[in-house]
């Protein structure tokens, strides 16, 4: 009966086959049912799919769970963050977690997802790049106190001199209307991308984006293979995907939008703008920043914890 799934059935095993509790299969029930037939059982198709829920076994997709590596300061750097987080919420101080979101293309081109509609949307037979219309680059900031997220999308480079530009967007139009008082900023970013704490080019532009607004960044990076859990990531990013599964992106109208549909039951609301700005690749950093430098490292772990603070200029 069915124990011969089991001659059927790929069993991933390391010892006793009745020990073991990861099976898989490509075959439809359909198919296993024509081979368990074969073999001497026959048996229908939904009796199978039966037989395969009572064993655990479903559909499933891949999940991106196994960390590429993992950094010996790791731990410290998370008891470090959740310090920072609990005293900038106790001052009244905002608390900004920041990335950037995959680029997507504009055009008539084939997007994941389905949706409730009479006809199909209709694309192109191939997604090849020269086919569309444009990019977009979607720069989010999310609020942990406020859970409010903001998306700035870039239309051509994602830059440092592009994060800097959506954070100064955001505050000056958005986060000192809801922060009056603050007197510093805590932003959670990933330890790479375009505000890599390993580039000199970011802490430069950082330091120019500080002295503009007048106000002070502190800024505490998640340790490398750790980015999942930057907050933004868990409590903006997956509605935003949400909002525009199935969705084509035909114009820059079209994905404004979606993107501001993003939201939740618990609360998230969603604030889109557009930053048409150009933003040039393979800029270095200025001659005698690095000696000149003047943010503040912290003696634990300085690589992904330091402050910029206004200067005069």
């Amino acid at each position: 009966m069915k124990e011969n799934l089991h001659s059927i059935i790929e069993v991933r095993i390391a010892g006793d086959p009745d020990a073991c509790d990861v099976l898989w299969t490509d075959l439809s029930p359909r198919q296993i049912a024509e081979e368990a037939t074969e073999l001497g059982t026959p048996v229908s198709p939904p009796v199978v799919q039966d037989w395969l829920e009572e064993m655990r076994m479903s559909l499933r997709k891949i999940e991106k769970v196994l960390a590429g590596g993992q950094s010996p300061d790791r731990d410290t750097q998370f008891k470090r963050i959740a310090e920072l987080k609990a005293e900038y919420a106790a001052a009244g101080n905002p608390v900004f977690s920041m990335d950037t979101k995959a680029k997507e293309r504009l055009g008539q081109l084939f997007r994941a997802g389905r949706v409730w509609t009479q006809k199909a949307f209709q694309a192109f037979d191939h997604d090849f790049p020269s086919w569309a219309t444009g990019i977009v680059i979607p720069h989010g900031i999310y609020d942990l106190a406020r859970n409010r997220g903001h998306i700035n999308i870039g239309l051509n480079h994602d830059t440092s001199e592009f994060a800097c530009d959506s954070l100064r967007w955001y505050w000056n139009r958005i986060g000192k209307q809801c922060y009056p008082h603050a007197t510093s900023i805590l932003l959670l970013c990933d330890a790479g991308g375009s505000n890599a704490a390993t580039q000199y080019l970011f802490k430069q532009d950082l330091q120019g984006l500080v002295n503009d607004l007048g106000i002070q960044i502190r800024v505490a990076h998640y340790p490398s293979y750790c980015s999942k859990y930057n907050p933004i990531e868990r409590r903006l990013f997956p509605h935003i995907t949400r909002a525009c599964q199935g969705i084509l992106f035909d114009t820059l109208d079209t994905v404004v939008g979606f993107m501001r549909k993003a939201s939740t039951t618990t609360g998230l609301k969603t604030t889109v703008n557009v930053i048409r700005r150009a933003y040039e690749l393979g800029r270095k950093v200025a001659k005698g920043f690095k000696s000149n430098m003047t943010l503040l490292f912290d003696e634990i772990l300085p690589r992904w914890n330091y402050v910029a603070v206004p200067q005069n200029t």
